[in-house]
């Protein structure tokens, strides 16, 4: 009877400690799922990637790291790129990051050409490079990135870029689509500005609707 009782006791007791720790065992198995192309993308556009890697506890940096790497997707490689440059939720390495943000770029990603674009034109983890930053923002800018186009009309507009590029960028801007007003704003005053530097001809072929 008292063996009975004494096992009633331990099993009573295990069972309490099982539904005690249930909380946490479903918090532990509540794994965090791997963004799909389309969501990252669009964290990336947003510059919210980081911010979403570290809010998600950095639990998906093997599955990033082996996107990058072994799988190749420009948007992974872009990702984990800017991780390894900034440090989070891995060890700091600016080399290898800047070497898989080339990659990105290398692969059409737009994104990725107009941070390295932007990269080489600020001097952030390399030396300044203006010729090389008008490469990838014109690029990124002819692929319909915004922020490219933008940029690259203040380099036109600095006077640091070719005459020759002056109505491809007003074309750019033109065309652009946005529904920020601020950011309207900002396309016509550099739209003002370049048209200064053109003929009134070039400038109405400019506006032609693009076919």
């Amino acid at each position: 009877m008292h063996k009975l009782l004494q096992n009633q006791f331990i099993v009573s007791f295990s069972l309490v400690c099982l539904l005690a720790s249930a909380p946490a065992l479903s918090q532990e198995l509540q794994a965090v799922e791997l963004y799909s192309q389309d969501e990252l993308l669009n964290l990336i556009r947003a510059n919210q990637h980081l911010q979403r890697v570290k809010a998600d506890d950095c639990q998906l940096v093997r599955d990033i790291e082996a996107r990058a790497d072994i799988m190749r997707l420009p948007s992974y490689q872009f990702l984990f790129g800017d991780m390894l440059a900034y440090g989070v939720c891995v060890p700091r390495n600016v080399e290898r990051g800047w070497d898989l943000m080339l990659q990105a770029a290398e692969q059409g990603l737009p994104e990725g050409l107009e941070q390295v674009g932007r990269y080489y034109h600020i001097g952030r983890f390399v030396q300044k490079d203006i010729n090389k930053a008008i490469i990838y923002l014109r690029e990124a800018s002819a692929v319909g990135n915004l922020n490219a186009k933008i940029r690259f009309a203040e380099i036109q507009v600095a006077g640091l870029g070719s005459p020759t590029d002056f109505e491809q960028s007003y074309r750019w801007l033109h065309h652009a689509i946005t529904a920020d007003p601020a950011i309207h704003a900002k396309l016509d005053a550099l739209k003002q500005q370049l048209a200064k530097k053109m003929p009134a001809r070039v400038v109405a072929n400019a506006q032609r609707p693009v076919k």
